[in-house]
C-alpha cells in the first residue's frame, strides 16, 4: 500500500482523461451522491459535515431547482464517480466537487474539473478549500487555480483558502 494524501489506499490504476465524462444530474444519481458524502473519512477530509438522507435530498432538490446553479455528474466506465457544481455567492462564481472514495487517486477529479471548466463561460471561478485537504488543493492547482489571499479561519474553526481561476 502507498501513502496517499494523508490516508492509506491501494495503488489504483489512473484513468485516462478521455474516460471521464460529465452529464446532467439525474434523480437516480442522488443516491450515489448521498453515499459518497456520508463517508466519514471523505467528510473529514473535505471538512464538510455529512447530511442525513432527508437533508441530503432536500439540499439537492434546492440545487437542481436553481437555474443559476450548474450541476454535472461525473461518470467513469458507466459508473457515477461524483459531481461538480458551480453557483453564485457574494458576487462570486464558486465551484465545488465531490468524488467518491472508490474513485480517489486515479486522476478523476482533475479530469472532471478540467472538463467542467471548459463549459463555464464566466470567469473568474473561485473555490474554498480546507487547507488540510492537500489533495483537493492539488487538483485545483492542476486546473489553473491559484490562492487568492491568505488562509482564513471560519466560525467553524476550519482554516480554508480561497482559490481562484482567472483565465483558461
Amino acid at each position: 500500500m502507498e501513502k496517499n494524501g494523508g490516508g492509506w489506499m491501494a495503488e489504483l490504476e489512473r484513468v485516462a482523461p478521455n474516460d471521464v465524462s460529465l452529464r446532467e444530474v439525474r434523480d437516480d444519481d442522488l443516491d450515489a451522491f448521498f453515499e459518497d458524502q456520508a463517508d466519514p473519512d471523505a467528510a473529514r477530509m473535505a471538512a464538510l459535515p455529512s447530511r442525513d438522507r432527508a437533508a441530503h435530498f432536500a439540499h439537492w432538490t434546492k440545487i437542481l431547482a436553481d437555474e443559476t446553479v450548474i450541476t454535472k455528474t461525473v461518470v467513469v466506465d458507466g459508473d457515477v464517480a461524483g459531481n461538480v457544481v458551480s453557483w453564485e455567492h457574494d458576487s462570486r462564481r464558486l465551484i465545488g466537487y465531490w468524488i467518491g472514495r472508490a474513485h480517489w487517486g486515479r486522476g478523476i477529479a482533475t479530469a472532471a474539473l478540467s472538463r467542467f471548466i471548459e463549459v463555464i463561460d464566466e470567469l473568474p471561478l473561485h473555490a474554498f478549500v480546507a487547507t488540510s485537504n492537500v489533495g483537493s488543493i492539488r487538483v485545483l492547482e492542476k486546473c489553473g487555480f491559484r490562492p487568492s489571499g491568505s488562509p482564513t479561519t471560519g466560525d467553524d474553526g476550519i482554516e480554508e483558502v480561497l482559490m481562484e481561476l482567472s483565465k483558461k
